[in-house]
């Protein structure tokens, strides 16, 4: 039976900027569903009122995958999020649905979780830029209610490293590397919520809450919301102060597991620091994988399958300091 969709709606007479919250997006990630309904019962009990423009929940983006509690129903919704003429896996009527209701809206908030342990942090778009890749004019607005929405870390970089790992997938290939790692060799590949948010003019966050069985995870998740609601005004409530001396990291560089024997030195988590030379994993045929310069870990993934994104690399940045 095809899964159904689900958005719940709350608009105000007075105008204001539309934001759309949305949770399950992998459907084993559900701190958002979790501070979403949490939210929504505060709605219907009037703790909270909305009083200026609109605000959209889903609270399961992925029916599919969350029914089954796992990432992916069919394929990774996240990966070259767009609308299709012909719909063959499920996800693909997730795009279809979900692509115009962000089109709708002028702010997202994306609430996700992540594998290994860690701090939460938000993920951000680029600097203004008429680039061909992620061309952007929203900075502004997003680093302001980036450094509000209750998480330290900010990082940046997403889907310009993305677009460095497919030109290396493209050279292995050409190398005679094997068809798993011809997965992924288009940069639209990594455009998830975010992006195409950004693409239709759009502006937004991915939130990494925690991981995924933190408690603490959707307690960050809803006081993110509440934060954003209040930052845009779409609520009476008391605008929230920009957090002091953000940890900004900037990807840099993103490493695939090439066989699904390859494995890590160490259980790292998010954002564990490296040095140059560092050893960070193996590779199934011996091959050691080490640091090739200072930085953190971003996103270790030790249960990711040959072809996928293993781990990225992310670097210190001066954005959003004073």
């Amino acid at each position: 039976m095809m899964q159904a969709f689900e958005s719940i709606a709350y608009a105000s007479p007075a105008p204001g900027p539309r934001l759309i919250v949305t949770g399950a997006v992998h459907g084993n990630e559900t701190c958002g569903t979790v501070a979403i309904r949490r939210v929504l019962d505060d709605i219907r009990q009037e703790r909270l009122a909305i009083v200026a423009g609109q605000v959209t929940f889903v609270p399961v983006t992925n029916p599919l995958a969350h029914a089954r509690r796992q990432r992916e129903g069919e394929r990774n919704l996240n990966r070259k999020l767009a609308p299709t003429a012909d719909p063959r896996e499920f996800e693909d009527h997730v795009a279809n649905w979900l692509c115009p209701l962000l089109a709708r809206h002028d702010v997202l908030l994306d609430l996700h979780s992540f594998h290994t342990g860690g701090e939460p942090f938000a993920l951000i778009g680029p600097e203004d830029n008429d680039g061909p890749l992620e061309p952007f004019r929203h900075a502004a607005e997003e680093e302001a209610l980036a450094v509000r929405l209750g998480v330290r870390r900010i990082v940046d970089g997403w889907l310009e490293t993305y677009a460095i790992g497919v030109q290396r997938r493209i050279a292995q290939l050409a190398d005679g590397a094997s068809a798993a790692a011809a997965l992924g060799l288009d940069p639209d590949y990594g455009v998830g919520t975010t992006e195409y948010m950004r693409r239709v003019g759009g502006w937004g966050y991915t939130l990494e809450c925690g991981q995924h069985d933190d408690p603490q995870a959707p307690e960050v998740a809803y006081r993110a919301i509440l934060n954003a609601l209040a930052h845009l005004r779409l609520i009476d409530a008391v605008p929230p102060p920009a957090v002091r001396d953000p940890d900004v990291v900037h990807l840099f560089d993103v490493v695939d597991k090439i066989d699904a024997a390859d494995r890590f030195s160490r259980p790292w988590a998010s954002f564990d620091a490296v040095r140059a030379g560092d050893l960070i994993g193996t590779h199934a045929d011996g091959t050691e994988v080490r640091a090739p310069a200072a930085g953190c870990i971003v996103f270790p993934n030790p249960g990711a399958s040959a072809g996928k994104e293993w781990f990225y690399l992310g670097r210190p940045s001066r954005r959003l300091r004073a």
